[in-house]
């Protein structure tokens, strides 16, 4: 899914980790990443509001604001921790459980070697979409 550019993004991940090291806080990666969606063009949204459906009835439970949400198809969330915890992966899969997006990356830059995980979970899964 959407193979070249979860390409491109992990390609921009790489290059931030090799270029700015792992010894910033979130908020510093965050910017750097804006940054580099801006100058590779790639259309984001920063903070974004997306809702969060009961998987069962369908309807609204709240709202998740994740980092980014790249090219309206994938979410992407950053962390500068030593290491990712099952906690954060798990959340990832659940928001992608119970909105429209099928991709999310937790990205962590905060090792020495960053951290990139990618999840799917397909919308044909997701019964309270074909209602």
């Amino acid at each position: 899914m959407e193979e070249e550019l979860t390409y491109k993004l992990r390609g921009i991940f790489i290059e931030i980790s090799r270029t700015h090291g792992y010894s910033y806080k979130e908020k510093v990666y965050q910017n750097i990443l804006a940054n580099k969606f801006k100058n590779y063009k790639i259309n984001f949204v920063q903070y974004p509001f997306i809702p969060v459906i009961n998987t069962e009835t369908g309807n609204l439970i709240d709202k998740y604001i994740p980092d980014f949400l790249v090219e309206n198809k994938i979410i992407v969330e950053i962390k500068a921790q030593r290491y990712i915890a099952d906690i954060h992966i798990n959340q990832l899969v659940r928001y992608l459980h119970s909105t429209k997006y099928e991709i999310g990356f937790l990205v962590n830059f905060g090792s020495p070697k960053v951290e990139i995980i990618r999840r799917i979970y397909t919308n044909d899964r997701k019964p309270f979409l074909l209602r």
